[in-house]
């Protein structure tokens, strides 16, 4: 029985993270929600600066603590191996709905295309962001990564592998592929409003801090001698950026 509410749980703490990334997709590019990054004729420039910096922080805390090593180790003593992953992705999930729900929209407008052209491409620029982001899931494991398979592995009895590090299509490009498509998500906008600027900021710079001083340092840790190497030959996030004669890194 635990062991099926524990699938079970994991199936809804997926289902919920795939409906908010989808809600995100259409929050950022003001698409089809009543809800979105530029709905609303905001609320003063103080308070809602500091009210969309507060969320994103609060994003980023969530975002980073419950990812720590130090944290999942406690965290699983309470909950489980099997629902550690789920139990991120449901809070990540949440963490998402809330900055969406209270964002403070800051309608000046930075940059603006009426040509009929210019905005269909960077609309298509911005769905091929989030489709690298997509597909980069399932090159290393959608399912892993998003907790079903060790809710899965944890009904059928078994246990989870060794972590392996994967070095397969996009991330023969860069090492992080799933931050370059959501980079290109973030600033690929048509109409790029004051708050806008300030989602796209917040979130490249909390993105390049937490990759280079947090998730690397971790993979480090995982796969030591290896992930040094591939850190030797494949870029961090922006292609080709940053790379040396004999030793390409960013």
């Amino acid at each position: 029985m635990k062991k099926s509410l524990i699938l079970l749980y994991s199936l809804l703490a997926y289902l919920t993270g795939v409906v908010a990334l989808l809600y995100v997709i259409l929050f950022l590019g003001n698409f089809v929600v009543s809800k979105s990054i530029d709905s609303g004729s905001g609320t003063g420039f103080a308070r809602a600066l500091l009210i969309n910096i507060v969320l994103v922080i609060l994003f980023a805390l969530q975002h980073s603590v419950m990812a720590r090593p130090a944290f999942k180790e406690w965290w699983i003593r309470i909950i489980g191996t099997a629902a550690e992953r789920s139990t991120y992705i449901l809070f990540t999930s949440l963490a998402l709905f809330l900055l969406c729900w209270q964002w403070q929209a800051m309608p000046m407008v930075i940059w603006k295309f009426e040509n009929e052209l210019v905005v269909m491409i960077l609309s298509g620029v911005y769905f091929s962001g989030w489709l690298i982001v997509f597909l980069s899931t399932f090159m290393i494991n959608h399912f892993e990564m998003f907790g079903l398979m060790q809710a899965f592995e944890n009904f059928k009895g078994r246990h989870p592998g060794m972590a392996k590090l994967k070095m397969n299509f996009f991330y023969t490009i860069v090492r992080h592929p799933i931050m370059l498509g959501l980079l290109i998500a973030f600033w690929a906008a048509p109409l790029m409003t004051l708050g806008h600027l300030l989602f796209a900021v917040t979130n490249t710079l909390y993105i390049f801090i937490a990759v280079k001083f947090l998730e690397e340092k971790d993979l480090r840790k995982v796969f030591g001698k290896e992930y040094e190497a591939y850190k030797e030959k494949v870029p961090m996030v922006i292609p080709f950026f940053g790379k040396r004669k004999n030793s390409p890194e960013n």
